[in-house]
């Protein structure tokens, strides 16, 4: 379809049976929205102008496999692989480089970094696998003369703050906790930080010290093997499940949230807390 006209594109698209395009179609499509006598508020675009729209459709990706939800999965890594079309059609106009080089590259990549695949190389399982792939990446960064501190520098700062700094923590691995207990101990002090910088009225200093806390809260969790991102998740969807069956429960009796002291709320959320599942549910 290279040489064809832009009618002759179109036709061709058009003729194509539902549950049957490609993903050279997708590109083609890409294409057409992009080029004269287009879509003008595809024509418009940018990366700049459309890079919260790959986080949101990343966030999306995310929240159906949190609900196991093949049928909106699909759906939403169609979104997310259009933002990465996108973004490729963008620079291809420019003649940097195409949504091909992009699958080029990535297939270079993951070849080089499974050697146990691809070569000869044997491992004992998937923990020697991420080794190795550490190591690989490793002897790419020496290669491009790349600092540790260039490493830490490279992790997104667009990333979730729990995220990053515990990649952060991970990359700083010769400079790290021996253990969980030395975390804790690092904790308790981190608290009292916390605590002195509010008693004096600074808020610039509590901000810095609840900081500090947290960080150190990521590197227990690393040391835990708990995702500090996902823990916190979990967390809040809990706890706006369990003040759910509060409110619930509140209203049963005839009552609002705003009515009832601080003390009768918790009385309410420690029943429901302590409940059985089956009753809670």
């Amino acid at each position: 379809m290279q040489n064809a006209s832009r009618e002759e594109k179109i036709d061709y698209l058009l003729s194509r049976e539902k549950g049957s395009y490609t993903f050279d179609d997708l590109v083609l499509i890409m294409e057409l929205l992009r080029s004269p006598g287009g879509c003008p508020w595809d024509i418009e675009q940018n990366h700049h102008s459309i890079r919260n729209d790959l986080i949101e459709e990343t966030y999306e990706v995310v929240e159906a496999i949190d609900r196991d939800d093949p049928v909106h999965l699909r759906e939403e890594l169609g979104d997310v692989l259009l933002q990465v079309v996108f973004h490729a059609r963008i620079e291809d106009e420019v003649g940097r480089f195409t949504v091909y080089d992009v699958a080029n590259d990535i297939c270079e990549k993951l070849i080089y970094r499974h050697p146990h695949v691809f070569g000869q190389v044997h491992v004992d399982g998937s923990e020697q696998v991420l080794s190795n792939w550490e190591k690989l990446k490793g002897v790419e960064k020496q290669a491009e003369r790349v600092t540790l501190t260039d490493q830490l520098r490279a992790i997104p700062a667009m990333e979730p703050a729990l995220m990053r700094a515990q990649k952060v923590g991970k990359k700083a691995a010769c400079f790290d906790f021996a253990d969980a207990d030395e975390v804790y101990a690092k904790l308790a002090e981190e608290i009292a930080e916390v605590r002195a910088a509010s008693a004096s009225g600074d808020g610039a200093a509590v901000e810095e010290e609840l900081g500090d806390l947290l960080l150190t809260v990521t590197s227990l969790a690393r040391k835990l093997g708990v995702k500090s991102e996902e823990a916190l998740m979990h967390a809040t969807d809990k706890f706006i499940d369990r003040f759910e069956r509060v409110e619930h429960a509140v209203r049963a009796r005839g009552q609002n949230m705003a009515d009832l002291s601080m003390t009768e709320l918790n009385a309410v959320w420690d029943g429901i807390k302590h409940a059985p599942e089956e009753a809670q549910a």
